[in-house]
């Protein structure tokens, strides 16, 4: 994710690191602070799935735009590229986005995106032939072979990002919902990784999954000042 994020023109100022837990002072203390943005991978359980068919069930499509809209939210149209869209929400939202170099990659998607209705936002990442070299570059960096389409179906793996607005709110940011989630303002001096984010955010999925037995695995990385 640091390659990609760099190839997509985020500055040396800003790396992810990783989470070893939401909770233990200790370990949350090699991450510095404050944490911009958090990305969690997350296996689709059956009570995550039915958690987001109830709350999908009465919301509309999302059509904010513009200066109106408080968050950049793409909806997924691409294949294979759910990673690749959710590190996009990380980097294009909140104080994150003041550290994308001018004229890059990134910088272009915002400012074609930001004025666009959601069908033509996706559309933008689509286009990109920049957008799908520097996925394709940082998916040859991996160990894990591509999988085929059919094997792609029964993942069930999803990326989920978590980031302060310029609002103050907490959002929840996902390309196969309906639209950006609101998660609750947060106060000035609490960061994506604060106890009420993290209360708000996966910390909610993980009391869902262990109050049903379910799949606790996943792996979360946080957006931070760089050690080097």
């Amino acid at each position: 994710m640091n390659h990609l994020s760099k190839r997509l023109g985020l500055n040396g100022n800003l790396a992810w690191h990783d989470i070893y837990s939401f909770t233990d002072p200790d370990l949350l203390a090699f991450i510095p602070r404050p944490a911009l943005a958090l990305l969690v991978i997350i296996p689709l359980t059956p009570a995550w799935h039915e958690q987001r068919l109830a709350e999908d069930k009465e919301r509309t499509e999302y059509t904010k735009s513009g200066d109106e809209d408080p968050v950049i939210w793409f909806k997924q149209t691409i294949g294979n590229a759910c990673g690749s869209i959710g590190l996009t929400h990380c980097l294009l939202n909140g104080e994150a986005s003041k550290y994308i170099e001018p004229g890059s990659t990134l910088d272009q998607i915002h400012k074609n995106a930001l004025p666009k209705k959601q069908r033509e936002r996706a559309w933008v990442l689509e286009d990109s032939l920049e957008f799908e070299k520097a996925h394709a570059e940082a998916f040859l960096l991996g160990e894990t072979a591509q999988p085929t389409l059919r094997e792609e179906e029964h993942l069930g793996q999803h990326f989920v990002a978590y980031i302060k607005g310029k609002d103050g709110h907490l959002w929840e940011l996902e390309g196969s919902r309906k639209g950006p989630l609101d998660r609750g303002l947060l106060k000035d001096d609490e960061d994506v990784l604060s106890p009420a984010a993290v209360e708000r955010g996966i910390g909610g999925l993980m009391k869902l999954e262990s109050e049903k037995g379910g799949d606790l695995r996943f792996s979360a990385i946080a957006l931070a000042e760089s050690f080097e």
